[in-house]
């Protein structure tokens, strides 16, 4: 095995690793004597109250040192990358891959690929298991790596092939080892019209439910931007939307029943087609979605934010007091997918015409992407200055501000075309203000901005 080590970002206080001289920048290669990958492997090999540790220090000194932990304690060390060598990398052609949609000049890290298992387990990233090898399919098992999240879609091999070219079939044979080996998965089907839903869909939950191993399925639509040719439509009809809904309801009522959840869960955006005119009426309750276990597959948000909504009345009447007392309008940026629940909710708050949610259409990425995380600031800039410029026209005086939700950023603070908060404001010609997704956040942001503005 090469030598691989884990760099480590951050030694907490007072934690076993700081005792011992363990500090940012050294390299951890080796615990007990063997070679680290991942953190996985970290964890793994590093899992009693003791353990020897191979270093290479800030020095380039390599050594070994003797970690000793308290049951339950911490050894107090942060890595700076979750895997140590390389990330697998995926060799599939999956017809609806969302990275080989992205416009040509978007920075490179956006269009990197990958289809590692330990991405899967530890950041909840879906993998095909076409590209396992036998080690790795061992690995997983000796080590129990699960849950894992697995890209099923279909089970009919042509169907399969279709869709993810021509190591279909080893993806699904993996995956039936690993279920039979104890190891569970979360799966995703990307619904495609035309091509995995209907009869196809039936066939694939017929599958699942037989393997108890699977814990959950995941369905999201088909999503596509304008720079490619060959989707012009996904389940944005009112008609095809409910159909989904619809074929997988028996499922759940028997899952309910059976296993405790759902089991199988459309996400938001087929409600939100199916029912647009009165989606809080048929949104499932929070208990339908047991722990939002696929909240990142887009699964359980909107139930998430209403309820959230809905228990911030007081603050709603503060910050509802604070804009008017400042004689403040506030614009909150939104992508065009929460405009069937944020009006209604809207509707019947104190921040009625005090809050106004700006819906802004993605010309940047085209096609059906219309969430607020996708919105970038060449979009979301000349939005702002049009509103600008329409309440101008009115003859409105009042100051006005705009409230940028922090999803649309990465951790550098840059959207996903690079620009900046500050780019966005420049271009609006009014204060732009990164606040958090949830109200029971972002309000008291919003008040406190008021007050530190008028203090």
């Amino acid at each position: 095995m090469s030598c691989y080590a884990g760099i480590i970002a951050s030694v907490e206080v007072d934690s076993p690793a700081w005792e011992v001289g363990l500090e940012r920048g050294c390299q951890i290669t080796a615990a007990d004597g063997h070679p680290l990958r991942d953190v996985i492997d970290w964890r793994w090999w590093a899992c009693d109250e003791a353990v020897t540790v191979s270093y290479i220090d800030n020095d380039g000194e390599a050594g070994k040192v003797e970690l000793v932990r308290s049951t339950g304690e911490d050894w107090g060390i942060e890595f700076s990358k979750a895997i140590f060598d390389e990330v697998i990398q995926c060799r599939n052609a999956c017809m609806f891959c969302f990275m080989r949609q992205l416009p040509d000049d978007v920075r490179s890290s956006l269009t990197l690929r990958d289809d590692d298992f330990r991405l899967s387990f530890l950041q909840g990233t879906f993998v095909t298991l076409t590209n396992l090898t036998p080690a790795d399919e061992a690995r997983i098992i000796e080590q129990h790596i699960s849950p894992l999240r697995y890209s099923l879609h279909a089970v009919t091999p042509d169907v399969r092939r279709r869709m993810i070219g021509p190591r279909a079939s080893v993806g699904i044979e993996a995956a039936e080892r690993l279920l039979q080996a104890g190891i569970e998965l979360h799966a995703q089907i990307v619904l495609m019209p035309g091509v995995n839903d209907g009869a196809e869909l039936a066939q694939t939950l017929s599958w699942a439910w037989k393997h108890e191993g699977i814990r959950s399925v995941g369905i999201v639509p088909l999503g596509y931007t304008k720079h490619q040719r060959a989707f012009e439509k996904s389940f944005g009809e009112q008609p095809r939307a409910r159909a989904v809904i619809d074929a997988i309801e028996g499922y759940q009522q028997r899952a309910l029943v059976d296993r405790g959840t759902a089991w199988v869960y459309a996400s938001d955006e087929f409600y939100r087609n199916a029912f647009p005119d009165d989606l809080l009426d048929h949104l499932p309750p929070a208990s339908f979605y047991g722990d939002f276990d696929l909240f990142e597959d887009g699964i359980g948000i909107v139930r998430a934010f209403v309820d959230d909504w809905q228990g911030t009345e007081a603050v709603a009447r503060k910050a509802a007091h604070a804009l008017k007392d400042a004689q403040v309008h506030a614009l909150l940026i939104c992508g065009c997918a929460q405009r069937e629940f944020l009006d209604p909710l809207l509707r019947n708050s104190p921040l009625q015409g005090l809050l106004e949610p700006l819906y802004v259409r993605n010309d940047y990425f085209g096609g059906n992407v219309d969430v607020t995380g996708l919105l970038c600031g060449c979009d979301v800039g000349p939005a702002l200055a049009k509103a600008q410029e329409e309440a101008r026209t009115r003859g409105e005086t009042q100051k006005r501000i705009a409230l940028l939700p922090k999803v649309t950023l990465n951790v550098d603070g840059v959207m996903l075309d690079d620009t900046t908060p500050s780019d966005v404001a420049r271009t609006a010609g009014m204060p732009v203000h990164v606040v958090s997704c949830q109200a029971s956040e972002f309000l008291p942001e919003l008040i406190a901005l008021i007050s530190r503005a008028h203090s």
